[in-house]
């Protein structure tokens, strides 16, 4: 057996064990498919795992920066109070519609919102609604603007936020200071600013599983 299908056997089992996905989060995936959408939403473990992380937040707002089809804002939006708020921004129009689509279907459009367009134009709009601070936000985005992505996210939290950042690894690519990969370049900066902001305590957590060797990284917002 090789390590790639060793890696899918196990994540199917927590999978199956743990996470299982209801009707809506099996239609979330199919209607993505059918909308020949790219196949790199989160996997439904990380999906439950997001759940656990708002939920031990305590959160009551989430900003989701990369919508795709809203499969992990199912995931996210499940964790929140009946009066809670999600705000997601995608890029692509396509995506959102159908991101809209499936939280509908999911009894989670009143508290999740797909706004379209560039993220780093979305942001400085979204600032400028002087909302309340996200308790926690969950980055899974164009991987060049990663370090733009989380200096936003610090613009838009408080103390005790929880910043997540998706696809940290890039297949081991990220140890590569030489790189001249875009996605890597960015990450590897949103990392050091992690790392060297005075507001920030992160660590990142290498994995593999169903999407092959891959990562996160977490941050706590301390001041």
């Amino acid at each position: 057996m090789s390590d790639s299908q060793l890696w899918d056997d196990v994540d199917a089992y927590f999978t199956a064990l743990l996470s299982p996905e209801d009707e809506a989060l099996q239609a979330a995936r199919r209607d993505s498919d059918t909308e020949g959408l790219p196949r790199i939403n989160v996997t439904p473990n990380q999906g439950k795992l997001l759940q656990l992380l708002a939920r031990l937040q305590g959160a009551r707002t989430v900003l989701e920066i990369g919508t795709l089809g809203g499969y992990s804002t199912i995931w996210l939006a499940r964790a929140l109070p009946a009066d809670g708020r999600l705000i997601t921004l995608e890029y692509d129009a396509h995506h959102a519609d159908v991101a809209r689509r499936n939280l509908a279907h999911a009894g989670l459009d009143r508290i999740a919102e797909v706004r379209v367009g560039p993220a780093l134009e979305s942001l400085p709009k979204l600032a400028d609604e002087n909302p309340p601070p996200f308790d926690l936000v969950f980055i899974d985005a164009d991987k060049s603007n990663n370090h733009h992505y989380v200096e936003w996210a610090l613009r838009l939290t408080r103390a005790g936020s929880l910043i997540v950042l998706d696809n940290v690894v890039r297949g081991g690519r990220v140890t590569d200071p030489d790189s001249a990969d875009p996605s890597v370049r960015g990450t590897r900066a949103a990392l050091e600013l992690i790392a060297g902001h005075p507001r920030l305590e992160g660590t990142a957590i290498q994995t593999v599983g169903a999407k092959g060797h891959d990562g996160f990284a977490l941050a706590r917002v301390v001041s």
